[in-house]
């Protein structure tokens, strides 16, 4: 199922890179409803988390906060918790992305 799938995403020209897996995984996390990529919508766009922590060791210090939410950081509008309801291992995914510029 899997090659045929590859197959057609091949024959009709399109190639699933590992950003657009990770933008699906975004929208699917319902992380896109106060985020984009590269503008300030609810919370901050994505290339800004990375630019505003670029070369800082926060990998860790940021799955924990989109885990339990938090507010202050980037203004008073607070981020609401998104564990459980989304996997561990796909908000570790989400914050490698989001600290490599959303790309």
């Amino acid at each position: 199922m899997k090659l045929i799938t590859l197959s057609l995403i091949v024959a009709a020209g399109v190639v699933a890179t590992p950003a657009m897996a990770n933008l699906e995984l975004a929208k699917k996390s319902n992380c896109l409803a106060c985020h984009t990529v590269d503008k300030k919508l609810v919370g901050p766009a994505y290339r800004d988390v990375a630019a505003k922590y670029k070369g800082q060791d926060v990998e860790a210090k940021l799955v924990a906060k989109v885990k339990a939410g938090g507010v202050g950081v980037w203004g008073q509008i607070p981020m609401p918790p998104n564990s459980p309801a989304v996997k561990d291992a796909d908000i570790q995914t989400l914050v490698k992305w989001v600290l490599a510029g959303a790309k």
